[in-house]
């Protein structure tokens, strides 16, 4: 089944978004449809033109543009949107009939006229919709405005009337206001990639759309451009700022062999980068892509409040009802008095706050979290931040750096530390090992000369040995030298052995057959960031954070008492790691798993919520996780929670006080004290407060 996805340009409310998506269901071509109310975006199963589904928007003026298309939003002129002058028109005739009735009386034929010219104008695209929907027996906002606006005017209440028709206008132009800028905060993200790009094709230097940049072409990036394209630095060296990807707010010197990101900025030098990916696979692409799809996923709270509205419009209809008969049929009531009551309690028991209360804090708060280098994948994970008391981090990659590095070179004999370095680097040369690899690094930064190596064999999970300037050396664990030294020499050197391994520290041993020579320790370094992470999930707090890693237990409780956290677990395995996790959510505790998104998949997937470091680089990380932090900070993190917080905290301050104000003005009736102007001001007012209270999430800041 074909599958096409377009952009919509037009959405007012999400009342409107649902007849949409059921017009698009209704098309004969069309096998399903689903609606992304938050990034104003609809997914269609089947074939249906263009024309066909702007046909189906056709109520609410919908304008539609296939996904890929970029389109440029033209900033309309207010006299040129029909909605605002219909509003203007309307707003200036209820004042003039205002002004005339003081002087002829509020029954007298003009200002009655001109209250039924300003309804009719203000209010043509309302009861379009209203009488459409009661046709069709759906009972929604407009239906409840439409019924309300007529009934007053048959009753005579045709000031009170008009007045609804103009608050409902700002209301809803309020509330289309408070969706855009929401939207805005992925919108921006869009504009973030240039869209063409200097590109060297054969020896020439032209410039193209980014559509037309193909997998290995050189892009060619002056000092103060943006890239266009992720792709690989073939020449030069410049520092880029990288905030619009990861967050970071420091610049990352990039190099030649460097991966670099679409939508980062060239600082100083000139770079040549080689084309790694398509701009639909570019990880500002994905990251949007994440972000819109992230939308539609409804949160808890936001499916909650989309069952109640369900029932809650028909149970306010009904009551609607019973105000306007039961008093004059059964107390003796006036009937007009009570018709009026009960035209009140339809405006007031509009759910336009109660419906909008969830989606724009959590479209806000996605967009908030992606521009600061956090991609959320779903209303539910923002939520579940919220509530973790648990949280459980691997080492390697996550809390250090996952980079070794020689720490300490400590000489056993008369050589000096150096000779021995030089001699292990000679012997480590080949291997592809990461403390390998350190020692080499260690000995190119001392600038050392290395010797030829003969005989070179691997001694399986121990170590290696080979001939060096004529002499057997062996290089590996301490346990090796156990096998090859006497007891007595190993009681020598033991102490130092574990005091480098409390350290947290790896400790190799260089030596021969009958000596131990050079004691190298090698660290994996910890992040700057991870303590000062560690401390403010405490201060938030979070009850306990654990350590999972595969390292030997020595080490990892060492950087486990250096970075302050509760609770460490070493030498797992990553089956061990995911029965740790199940064995916490079994204690009905919310966990999140930090970890680097590859070996830690199965934990990260288990976790109730699991969180990726660096998904700029990775691809496993943004798609195995619930959350990515794109770039390596675990800094993040607590940024992260307070966000989910504070969420949580703003929507349910909304659902109550769409509730309790609705509560109170429908009290009124009791006395009969509700009038049209307090119920248009209650649903009005409650509209603009949750919406305005939603907004306050784009101020969220680490």
């Amino acid at each position: 089944m074909e599958k096409s996805v377009y952009r919509v340009q037009g959405f007012t409310c999400t009342n409107c978004a649902a007849l949409f998506e059921q017009n698009v269901k209704a098309l004969p071509g069309v096998k399903d449809a689903k609606v992304n109310f938050g990034a104003a975006k609809v997914s269609v199963e089947g074939e249906a033109t263009l024309e066909e589904l702007e046909k189906a928007g056709a109520f609410e003026n919908l304008r539609l543009f296939p996904e890929k298309q970029r389109i440029v939003a033209k900033k309309e002129s207010f006299w040129k949107n029909q909605t605002n002058v219909r509003a203007v028109i309307s707003a200036v005739l209820l004042v003039v009939a205002w002004l005339i009735s003081k002087q002829y009386g509020e029954n007298h034929g003009l200002p009655v006229s001109l209250y039924a010219v300003s309804i009719l104008i203000g209010g043509f695209s309302l009861f379009v919709k209203g009488f459409k929907n009661l046709v069709a027996l759906r009972f929604d906002m407009n239906t409840l405005m439409t019924i309300a606006i007529l009934g007053a005017a048959i009753i005579g209440q045709w000031e009170e009337g008009a007045m609804v028709v103009f608050l409902f206008a700002i209301s809803e132009a309020l509330e289309r206001y408070s969706m855009e800028k929401a939207r805005q905060s992925i919108s921006s993200l869009m504009d973030i990639a240039p869209k063409e790009a200097t590109v060297r094709r054969n020896g020439e230097e032209i410039q193209i759309p980014v559509d037309d940049i193909q997998i290995g072409d050189i892009m060619i990036v002056k000092p103060g451009q943006k890239l266009a394209m992720d792709g690989e630095v073939i020449k030069g060296t410049s520092s880029l700022n990288q905030a619009a990807i990861t967050g970071e707010s420091i610049p990352v010197t990039k190099s030649v062999g460097d991966e670099v990101f679409a939508g980062t900025l060239n600082e100083e030098g000139l770079l040549e980068v080689k084309v790694t990916k398509t701009v639909e696979d570019t990880t500002i692409a994905k990251i949007i892509h994440l972000v819109e799809e992230a939308q539609a996923e409804r949160a808890p709270s936001q499916a909650f409040v989309e069952r109640f509205a369900k029932y809650y419009t028909p149970a306010i209809m009904a009551l609607a009802l019973g105000v306007a008969v039961i008093p004059p049929l059964f107390f003796g009531g006036e009937w007009s008095k009570w018709i009026y009551e009960g035209l009140a309690t339809l405006v007031v028991g509009c759910p336009c706050a109660l419906v909008v209360s969830t989606p724009v804090a959590i479209v806000t708060a996605i967009g908030n979290a992606a521009r600061n280098g956090v991609l959320i994948k779903g209303g539910i994970h923002l939520e579940e931040a919220g509530s973790l008391s648990v949280i459980a981090f691997d080492k390697t990659g996550t809390l250090t750096r996952g980079i070794p590095v020689v720490t300490d070179l400590i000489a056993l004999q008369s050589q000096s530390p150096n000779e021995g370095l030089a001699i292990a680097a000679s012997l480590e040369k080949g291997s592809q090992h990461p403390l390998a690899s350190a020692i080499v690094r260690k000995a190119e930064e001392e600038k050392l000369s290395l010797h030829d190596v003969d005989g070179f064999s691997s001694i399986t999970g121990k170590g290696v040995k080979a001939t060096v300037i004529g002499n057997e050396y062996y290089i590996g664990s301490p346990r090796l030298f156990e096998e090859l030294l006497s007891v007595d020499r190993m009681k020598d050197i033991q102490s130092q052995i574990e005091r480098l391994q409390h350290e947290g520290k790896t400790v190799m041993v260089l030596g021969t057959n009958e000596q131990a020579m050079t004691l190298i320790a090698v660290a994996d370094e910890v992040r700057e960031s991870s303590k000062n992470a560690i401390q403010k999930l405490h201060s938030m707090g979070i009850k306990k954070t654990i350590m999972l890693t595969g390292d030997n237990k020595a080490t990892a409780h060492a950087i486990g008492e250096k970075l302050g956290i509760t609770d460490v677990k070493g030498e797992l395995l990553p089956q061990e790691k995911l029965e740790a996790i199940k064995q916490l959510k079994s204690s009905n505790q919310h966990v999140g798993m930090v970890g680097d998104g590859v070996n830690d998949a199965p934990a990260l997937a288990t976790a109730t919520v699991g969180i990726a470091m660096g998904g700029a680089g990775t691809d496993t990380a943004l798609e195995t996780a619930d959350i990515a932090l794109m770039g390596d900070d675990l800094g993040k993190l607590p940024f992260t929670i307070k966000l989910s917080r504070k969420t949580l905290q703003i929507i349910k301050q909304n659902i109550t006080f769409s509730l309790a104000i609705k509560l109170v003005a429908l009290l009124l009736v009791v006395p009969g004290w509700l009038t049209l102007w307090i119920a248009i001001f209650a649903d009005m007012g409650a509209t603009l407060i949750v919406t305005l209270n939603g907004l306050r999430l784009l101020r969220v800041r680490e």
